[in-house]
């Protein structure tokens, strides 16, 4: 009986050895993966805060000027009225030059066109097509940065005494308006400070500086935003928002039989 009862012992003993043996890559392994969703769900929050900080998640309306100098044949002075719903469906109506009046670039998710007074069908654009300047068509018709690109925190940095976190925001697929944005957030409030836009061979291509701090339908916002060419020195697209008003706008809106109603 002591012998039997020994080898019982034993070899509960050695089953024992064997599953915490297994067990532990294991629990190693379920350690690794816990903290890199937990380090992705952290890096998202931040540019899902940043993204609520530049515009509000419901419908609303807003006025922009764009100032491009420094470039060929000089100054040029251009105005937009954006209506956007949730940062996936926008509007976005040309109000000057007067020659394009009537202009209007309809963005639905990431499929964009563009609808002009003398044509009869819409025209489909890239989002990463030049709208004006150093400004891309998606810069000013879609700016969902948190749907748009897979964000990983780099590092944080201090920044005239804030603290910023360092993101890097790969492109979701190819059809998003860059291939890759480094992107500086102030910690304490989810500000966006600066982003760097880069091509898909990794050239860095325009740099963009959130200016301007203002007051807009219940949050301060970036009013200013500074966009610098990286390929040629000293050509600078600037736009300013303004009269910001949120509007009660219905899915219809946003649908080209809808858009020769629009004012």
């Amino acid at each position: 009986m002591t012998i039997r009862h020994g080898g019982v012992k034993a070899r509960l003993t050695l089953l024992a050895a064997l599953f915490f043996a297994a067990a532990a890559p294991a629990s190693a392994a379920d350690t690794i993966q816990a903290d890199t969703a937990g380090a992705e769900a952290q890096a998202r929050l931040i540019v899902e805060k940043a993204d609520l900080v530049r515009f509000p998640a419901d419908g609303f309306q807003v006025d922009v000027t764009i100032t491009t100098t420094g470039g060929d044949p000089g100054s040029e002075v251009r105005k937009y009225r954006v209506l956007s719903k949730g940062n996936t469906n926008s509007v976005v109506m040309v109000v000057e030059p007067a020659s394009e009046r009537g202009q209007i670039l309809l963005m639905r998710g990431r499929d964009l066109w563009v609808f002009m007074p003398d044509v009869s069908q819409p025209i489909r654009l890239a989002l990463s097509q030049r709208l004006t300047g150093q400004v891309a068509n998606g810069d000013l018709a879609r700016a969902n940065f948190a749907a748009d690109y897979n964000p990983k925190l780099l590092r944080s940095e201090k920044i005239a005494g804030d603290d910023y976190q360092v993101l890097e925001l790969t492109a979701a697929d190819r059809g998003v308006t860059y291939q890759r944005v480094i992107y500086w957030v102030r910690e304490k409030d989810s500000w966006p400070h600066r982003a760097e836009f880069y091509s898909l061979s990794n050239r860095l291509l325009k740099t963009c500086k959130y200016e301007d701090f203002r007051n807009m339908e219940g949050r301060k916002r970036p009013t200013r935003l500074v966009m610098e060419d990286a390929l040629r020195g000293g050509e600078q697209s600037v736009m300013e928002y303004g009269n910001m008003r949120l509007r009660d706008l219905p899915d219809k809106v946003f649908t080209k039989d809808y858009l020769k109603k629009l004012d």
